[in-house]
């Protein structure tokens, strides 16, 4: 169940294009595919790795988007506006067995246009923590929820 490498920073904003931009321009990311997550999200890339990734903060949050990913925070300005460091890894069943142990809460999460299975959990200082695991490792374990089943987004 090793952590194979930092995957993402979700960033939440107020105004989700500008940032989008200004990434783009400034730093020279840029917007690659994502999942259908029936809320607002852009996924922003160095090279061929998705690094960044956007979405709506503050006091707009979609209802999908509290549903799926949470949200700790209404935070749309500072270091708050960092919702969740993301990690890719493998050994899903041991992971979760190894959470168990440790009596650590987590959300089992599932993106199937990304083939991936996610686990969110919080360190001790209530940093969210995603986790992502191949959906080849499921081996019938069924998410809480999948992105999916997610009602359609309206803009």
């Amino acid at each position: 169940m090793p952590l194979n490498y930092m995957e993402h920073f979700l960033l939440q904003t107020e105004d989700i294009e500008a940032t989008k931009d200004w990434y783009v321009k400034v730093l020279g990311f840029r917007v690659g595919p994502s999942p259908d997550f029936k809320f607002p999200v852009y996924w922003l890339y160095l090279g061929d790795r998705d690094v960044l990734h956007i979405t709506t903060g503050g006091k707009n949050v979609s209802d999908n988007r509290k549903k799926y990913v949470g949200q700790q925070s209404d935070a749309s300005a500072g270091t708050g506006v960092i919702d969740h460091i993301g990690f890719r890894t493998t050994g899903l069943h041991e992971m979760i067995d190894h959470l168990k142990k440790n009596n650590i809460e987590f959300k089992e999460r599932q993106v199937d246009d990304q083939g991936l299975y996610q686990l969110f959990l919080f360190d001790p200082n209530g940093v969210k923590i995603e986790l992502n695991f191949a959906n080849s490792e499921v081996q019938g374990r069924k998410a809480e929820l999948s992105a999916k089943d997610l009602t359609p987004a309206t803009h």
